[in-house]
């Protein structure tokens, strides 16, 4: 039973940055639904090595601290993102910094990347080891770090072997100067380190993925292209939140600082996805993220050029229930569309 309608008017009523602080302790106790049923074959995709039984995710900043992974897991996501963790812990910037704007299905944050450090989060994926399930780190760097991309390399370092994947994000808007980095030469010397600093005894290196911003013009894009290909980089995340704020209407929070998330971010991050597989035909497996609230936007994001996609603000509005919902519409469009495996529609409507 879905009882997240009957909870949704009474959470609406807390604070936001609360109401996400009571979610993940009810996630810790365990009161969730769990996924009973095995998802259909024509969801599942392999990439980077891994399997994933269905592309759908949750994306970063929702478990910062990697306290709940495993629930998310069993509520039947394909793979769960946890971070965006600094090398220090970091309180972030001054609450109130979460805002929502439910006329338009969308958050504004300007969080700044508070979390609880390295340590904590690798005690935390210590104690989850060998358990099964996709687990992503997004890693970051400290406000203060006197070397940024040396933070990235720490924290390659910190959970190379615990981690499934690495996202590193220099792509949030929260951290000031964080985003220069996306600079074709900034980024080429990023790469280049943060590669290098993979474990080399592993049969095959932990994957690194790069997530980038959806307010980045053509020849940004073309850069970013060029140097992913280039440097050997495992793939991309398609996008982060955006600074702009076209077509909202003025309210008590439209107009907050931050980053836009939610339902107003869809188009302009589907635009940049597709402009992005076109770029680099089709050669760097991409995970779309940005304003996906069901089956057909998921199926949108694939035909767009990717191979997974990512969650969160629409489980705000939505609930858990959200993700059983995905899948099956996901499933019955590409069998609709003569798609037998999910592999098959990535990228259908980009043209080279």
């Amino acid at each position: 039973m879905d009882l997240f309608p009957l909870a949704r008017p009474f959470a609406s009523l807390i604070e936001p940055e609360t109401a996400h602080r009571l979610t993940i302790r009810a996630l810790r106790l365990g009161l969730a639904p769990r996924q009973r049923e095995p998802d259909p074959a024509s969801l599942a995709i392999d990439l980077f090595g891994l399997h994933f039984e269905n592309p759908v995710g949750i994306a970063a900043g929702f478990d910062k601290n990697g306290e709940v992974p495993d629930a998310m897991l069993a509520l039947g996501m394909g793979f769960a993102e946890v971070g965006t963790v600094t090398p220090r812990p970091q309180s972030g910037n001054p609450r109130p910094r979460v805002f929502r704007l439910p006329l338009h299905r969308a958050v504004i944050n300007r969080l700044g990347f508070n979390n609880e450090g390295h340590e904590a989060l690798k005690k935390r994926l210590l104690a989850r080891r060998g358990r099964p399930g996709i687990v992503g780190v997004n890693i970051g760097a400290n406000k203060d770090a006197a070397d940024r991309i040396a933070d990235y390399e720490a924290g390659i370092r910190a959970f190379d072997g615990l981690a499934s994947y690495f996202t590193v994000n220099i792509s949030s808007p929260n951290t000031p100067g964080l985003r220069a980095l996306q600079g074709k030469a900034e980024l080429a010397g990023l790469v280049a380190r943060v590669l290098a600093a993979r474990r080399t005894d592993r049969a095959r290196p932990t994957p690194v993925l790069l997530k980038i911003a959806p307010d980045l013009v053509a020849e940004e894009l073309a850069d970013i292209a060029e140097v992913a290909l280039a440097e050997g980089l495992d793939g991309l995340i398609v996008s982060n939140t955006t600074i702009a704020r076209e077509g909202l209407i003025s309210g008590v929070h439209a107009n907050e600082t931050g980053g836009l998330s939610g339902a107003p971010l869809f188009e302009m991050s589907t635009s940049v996805l597709r402009d992005m597989y076109r770029l680099t035909k089709g050669r760097l497996p991409m995970i779309g993220v940005g304003g996906i609230g069901s089956g057909d936007d998921a199926y949108e994001k694939i035909r767009a050029g990717a191979s997974l996609v990512q969650l969160y603000s629409a489980l705000a509005y939505d609930g858990p229930a959200l993700v059983a919902r995905i899948k099956r519409d996901l499933a019955a469009r590409l069998a609709a569309d003569g798609f037998a495996h999910l592999k098959d529609a990535v990228g259908a409507d980009v043209k080279f």
